[in-house]
């Protein structure tokens, strides 16, 4: 335990502080203190002022919670956002995004893709994202030297993709990335078999023989849709989670994307393994893939996190509108009022998203002795008045418009809605002249 002598780095003041652990705790006039990007100190007030600090912030009509956890997308995919709109899944992947991401995905457009998907998830309070796509060096490449933290999912599919001619290929590159990266303190390397229908039996059991061997976790696309789940039971006989399942691919390092299909056997495979289930709502409901019966997982025992997926499908890449949007859409689900409350629906976006990605020792909540990942509301606006319950406000009455401040590992990276290492004219410059020339090709 620091004594008031040592300095801290930073000494944070907010009117409202909501750990996340212990679940449903609003703290109100408490302090955080900061040494060395990780948090020492949770205490009133009246305690954390005796703390000299190099930097101290007034935070008032702010709350301070862990910073969101966006556990599933495509960074890159911001530069197709909007361009195959309101179109079922299979069209919209085989008549356009295919064929799109054969004609323009390369080094420079992932890397102009990903800073873009970087800049606005910071704005939007995202401290840590899970990416599934192409050229995945690169999107490291840009994870690093941003300052935000990151699981890179390396794309495994049985056909050639952009920068990996083969499974085999990109099986080779996952396992050099991760070696690469291991004791890096903000990027975690993991594998991603895109989909039960465009991985073979005999790549998922090379993916998991490797991923158990190096402790890995896996992340993939599961039951997305009815007519995947059918297709599949026509042509194996067995439903993907069941074939998944066979094959020993699921346990407490699978993250099972979208699983709007939920069988009661499905559930308990779910609950037998400990796997981790991944919420898409927006894009689900923009795709008409169908629902994730999240409170029903929820009561079964069944970590359920959020993502926003690809900008293409979605099209923004707002973790707080996705919560939101949660909350509501489990509500209706469930056919129940209380289902997927605002303190649960924070914790989906936060801790929840930490277990999933096997991140929960160092983020998802503020607790002594993790990194300081935080993100400051600023609940003082018209739209947020009265405040009677800090943690209802930010779900049902805020938009990303109220994160104010954005620090990962104890750095800022957004003072006041600014972002401090990224160029917002330069990124939006760059994007412009992407959609350009992509339009005038297609067109």
């Amino acid at each position: 335990m620091p004594t008031p002598t040592t300095p801290l780095d930073l000494l944070l003041l907010p009117t409202w502080l909501v750990p996340v652990e212990p679940a449903g705790v609003v703290l109100k006039d408490h302090g955080v203190g900061i040494r060395d990007g990780r948090i020492v100190f949770i205490g009133p007030r009246h305690e954390a002022l005796q703390y000299t600090a190099l930097e101290t912030r007034e935070l008032p009509d702010t709350l301070l919670g862990p910073g969101l956890i966006n556990a599933h997308g495509h960074a890159a995919m911001t530069l197709f956002r909007g361009m195959a709109d309101d179109l079922p899944l299979m069209t919209w992947l085989e008549q356009h995004i295919w064929p799109a991401e054969a004609k323009w995905v390369d080094e420079g457009f992932v890397r102009d893709g990903t800073d873009l998907a970087i800049a606005e998830q910071l704005k939007g309070g995202i401290t840590c994202f899970s990416d599934m796509y192409f050229y995945p060096g690169i999107a490291t490449e840009r994870v690093h030297n941003s300052g935000i933290r990151a699981q890179i999912a390396i794309p495994i599919l049985d056909f050639p993709i952009p920068g990996a001619s083969s499974a085999d290929e990109a099986l080779r590159q996952a396992i050099e990335l991760f070696g690469d990266l291991k004791h890096h303190s903000r990027i975690k390397i993991a594998f991603g078999p895109h989909a039960p229908y465009t991985v073979s039996d005999e790549n998922l059991e090379k993916v998991r023989i490797i991923a158990d061997e190096l402790d890995a976790a896996i992340q993939m696309h599961v039951h997305e849709t009815a007519f995947e789940v059918q297709q599949a039971v026509e042509l194996n006989g067995e439903r993907p989670m069941a074939r998944l399942a066979r094959l020993g691919m699921l346990g407490p390092r699978f993250q099972a994307v979208h699983m709007t299909q939920i069988s009661d056997d499905d559930l308990a495979m779910l609950v037998e393994s400990n796997a981790c289930v991944i919420h898409c709502p927006e894009s689900n409901l923009k795709l008409a893939s169908g629902f994730c019966p999240v409170e029903r997982l929820w009561q079964a025992g069944v970590n359920v996190a959020v993502g926003t997926d690809g900008a293409a499908s979605n099209n923004d890449l707002d973790l707080l509108g996705e919560t939101r949007t949660a909350a509501l859409l489990a509500k209706a689900v469930a056919g129940s009022a209380t289902a997927l409350d605002a303190h649960r629906a924070l914790r989906m976006a936060t801790l929840n998203g930490a277990r999933a990605l096997g991140l929960e020792n160092d983020i998802g909540s503020i607790e002594k002795g993790k990194a300081a990942d935080l993100v400051a509301f600023d609940l003082s606006g018209l739209a947020q008045q009265p405040v009677y319950d800090p943690v209802s406000q930010l779900i049902y009455a805020c938009g990303r418009d109220c994160v104010k401040h954005v620090w990962v590992a104890g750095k800022q990276l957004l003072d006041d809605g600014r972002l401090t290492r990224m160029d917002e004219q330069q990124l939006c410059a760059t994007a412009k002249a992407w959609g350009e020339r992509i339009s005038n090709h297609t067109h």
